[in-house]
């Protein structure tokens, strides 16, 4: 198995959750996306789907798997962690006037309790709710409704809450190896100093518990755990 970040780039957000590539002088809150492809003997998986940042006019996470010499259409799973635009928004492919799925052969996994949420925030920014209708509309979905389970031999799954009321975490087991993917409930390293409740979640104080018992369980079992919004790493080994 390997486990590879598929870096966007690093961006500063701003209060209208605008993201925009990051330099000296960017305000706002400051994060990477890094979406990650997992590659088992038998499948080509990404955990979340990044920004859909356009570099060149192609999608950055396309261009970022053609380096691995994967094609888009090479890649069978999408596992998301919740419906946040900056975790789904590279499913779709925006340059052209009309829209296609950057990953047309991929069955998508999603919470439908989490969709559902989405649905009932409809004023929200986070949300973009025209890629994520679309992606509904022609993407191949598997609904997922179980509070924990396993997507295949190699893969765990549970619902967390935390940062959005239907938040899911993975686990990738192979062999002697447990990679975690924690997502926006652990984003980057620096989250595992400070035994803070965010404001930014929804249930800041479930996070920040969860946040401890998961670094307890990694320095026992030796986790790498991959970190979607981290500024200088993507992988933290214990």
């Amino acid at each position: 198995m390997k486990v590879i970040a598929l870096k966007e780039g690093n961006f500063s957000v701003n209060q209208e959750k605008e993201f925009v590539f990051l330099d000296e002088s960017s305000k706002g809150i400051k994060m990477s996306i890094q979406p990650f492809l997992i590659m088992t003997e038998t499948e080509n998986i990404l955990l979340d789907a990044g920004l859909g940042w356009l570099e060149n006019n192609q999608p950055k996470i396309v261009a970022n798997l053609s380096v691995q010499e994967i094609e888009a259409f090479q890649i069978n799973k999408i596992l998301l962690s919740h419906l946040h635009k900056d975790h789904i928004s590279g499913l779709v492919n925006t340059f052209t006037e009309e829209w296609t799925l950057n990953f047309p052969d991929a069955t998508i996994y999603i919470q439908k309790r989490e969709y559902e949420f989405a649905l009932s925030k409809n004023d929200s920014l986070s949300f973009d709710f025209e890629i994520l209708d679309f992606v509904i509309k022609n993407a191949k979905i598997i609904w997922m409704n179980e509070d924990s389970g396993n997507i295949s031999n190699e893969i765990i799954f549970q619902v967390t809450g935390g940062h959005t009321p239907y938040h899911q975490v993975f686990w990738i087991k192979d062999q002697n190896e447990i990679y975690f993917y924690g997502a926006d409930n652990l984003p980057q390293a620096g989250y595992l100093k400070y035994h803070v409740a965010y404001k930014t979640d929804f249930d800041g104080k479930t996070a920040k518990d969860q946040r401890i018992d998961w670094e307890r369980l990694a320095k026992k079992e030796h986790w790498k755990i991959l970190l979607y919004h981290d500024l200088e790493k993507s992988i933290l080994e214990f």
